[in-house]
């Protein structure tokens, strides 16, 4: 599963385990895509591309706002003794939302 927060100004922030492999593609190659699958229609999906910017959340303060959103989702349960987290905030260039049962659907963008 995908925990992610939407920002009032549209950024899309994610909290990530600082010892994974993504976290070392993003900070050298900050261009995004997420796939985020509908869990009810599998059918539809959310694509988002972007640029990201990395920060760190040693203290959990991110991490935990995410985890109430998500019913008190405990991320340090996620990491060994001594990791830490990081907060990757996307800036969006693209959203497509896309549902398959359409043939011809295309889905919905929004380009910025």
């Amino acid at each position: 599963m995908t925990y992610f927060l939407v920002s009032a100004d549209g950024t899309v922030q994610l909290s990530v385990n600082a010892t994974r492999q993504k976290l070392k593609n993003l900070v050298a190659n900050p261009k995004v895509a997420l796939h985020i699958q509908d869990t009810v229609e599998y059918v539809r999906y959310l694509e988002l591309r972007g640029d990201a910017s990395v920060e760190p959340d040693d203290d959990y303060v991110f991490a935990d706002r995410l985890g109430a959103k998500y019913g008190g989702v405990d991320l340090r349960n996620m990491d060994r003794p001594g990791e830490r987290r990081t907060v990757v905030t996307i800036k969006l260039t693209r959203a497509r939302a896309v549902d398959m049962r359409q043939p011809d659907s295309v889905g919905t963008s929004l380009k910025r």
